[in-house]
């Protein structure tokens, strides 16, 4: 039976998020494609209809994922509230894709590299419109600098087992960032 090009575009979201979920709980090794296929509530044969392969999946659904989903907003201070937060930290499988992913991207396909590169881009840039700074430069380098405080902080907060300690990583990764917002250039 043939499937009409909206149901495709359907099943091919579907496929997405749910691999998208997967993957930023289990990571890209500890998911199977039929696993992913069930989980989008399709067979498995339907995969290869959608993807050449588990290399082509991840490459896509890591675009997918990094997508601007449009809630990114120009407000640090909003933006650091959901980010580091517990809420964020306790549900990695719908969490920021960056700090669940990226650190396992360094032994995927380059198509694989090339979508968190340019969901980075991104990122950065939504980023960039957020943070305080006298002109792009300054604002780019304190997008790439809280960035990474702040990716890293939730990848540190998700890892330890002392929940003190995950919980003062994330409020005290808040702190830095703000007070490097309030120092003279």
């Amino acid at each position: 039976m043939k499937v009409s090009r909206e149901q495709m575009a359907e099943n091919r979201a579907r496929i997405l998020d749910a691999a998208s979920r997967l993957f930023r709980e289990r990571g890209f090794d500890g998911v199977t494609v039929s696993e992913v296929m069930r989980a989008a509530g399709l067979t498995h044969g339907a995969f290869y209809g959608h993807f050449a392969s588990k290399d082509d999946l991840i490459a896509q659904t890591v675009a997918h994922a990094l997508a601007p989903s449009g809630s990114e907003g120009t407000d640090l201070a909003a933006w650091m509230d959901a980010y580091l937060s517990p809420h964020h930290r306790d549900r990695a499988a719908t969490g920021c894709p960056t700090a669940s992913l990226a650190s396992l991207l360094r032994h995927q396909s380059p198509g694989a590299r090339a979508a968190l590169t340019e969901g980075l881009r991104g990122q950065l840039d939504r980023l960039a419109s957020a943070v305080p700074g006298t002109d792009a430069a300054e604002q780019r380098r304190a997008a790439i600098g809280s960035w990474a405080a702040m990716v890293g902080a939730v990848i540190l907060a998700r890892a330890v087992v002392d929940p003190a300690l995950s919980d003062e990583i994330l409020a005290e990764t808040r702190a830095w960032i703000e007070q490097r917002g309030k120092q003279p250039a």
